[in-house]
């Protein structure tokens, strides 16, 4: 299904004429990409860790494509310094949501103690490939898109998309708060043009929530 929406969201792209729908549609297509490729690379030989650092390759390729396809600016989408002691305080916003989603998930840690040699690597793979990746895709590229396409609906319009895709977990609870969560993002990256804070937000979240948390609560 996830090769099909993905199939069908380019060919809208190539009969969409040029402008808002067409970069939406063309945005869009990295969603299901995301899904088909962990569904389908050949990972389980791998430690779990190690299933994002290969899967964000081809993902970043691709969003090196849609940009240059589309012409936007890495500052334009956000890749910039302005601002860096709030978004350093929005970056620490992570460290509570990734607490407040552990309460719900309870997933298994990904590495056997809580330790700095055992942590570091991880934690750099997290921040750097669901952290950096996922809000360039997200609040960088789909928002950018979305906004110019929809309007005012474009970030909650994201915002839902980003919930929708956590239905792996099976938890309408983690949906609804990675809804708010997600629209906490799109505000503070449409307020100050930015992704860092919500980029060190994200990465923090997942580092409490697969790295911290397990331990500390287990």
């Amino acid at each position: 299904l996830h090769v099909v929406i993905l199939i069908l969201l380019l060919v809208q792209v190539a009969l969409a004429e040029h402008g808002g729908l067409q970069a939406l549609f063309l945005c869009l297509a990295l969603a299901p990409l995301i899904r088909v490729l962990s569904l389908s690379l050949p990972l389980r030989q791998f430690p779990i860790v190690y299933w994002y650092l290969i899967t964000s390759v081809p993902l970043f390729a691709a969003v090196l494509v849609a940009v240059r396809s589309l012409g936007y600016s890495w500052q334009a989408l956000g890749l910039t310094l302005r601002g860096w002691p709030l978004q350093l305080a929005v970056g620490l916003s992570g460290l509570l949501i990734g607490a407040a989603e552990y309460t719900i998930l309870r997933p298994e840690p990904l590495v056997p103690e809580l330790s700095l040699a055992a942590v570091w690597q991880p934690a750099l793979i997290l921040l750097a490939c669901t952290g950096l990746l996922e809000e360039v895709v997200f609040r960088g590229l789909l928002q950018r898109a979305a906004g110019e396409a929809l309007g005012r609906w474009g970030m909650p319009y994201v915002a839902l998309l980003f919930a929708v895709l956590h239905l792996g977990y099976q938890s309408l609870l983690d949906i609804g708060l990675v809804f708010l969560v997600g629209l906490f993002f799109g505000e503070v990256v449409q307020r100050t043009r930015s992704l860092l804070g919500v980029t060190l937000a994200h990465g923090l979240t997942n580092i409490m929530l697969f790295l911290i948390m397990p331990f500390v609560l287990p």
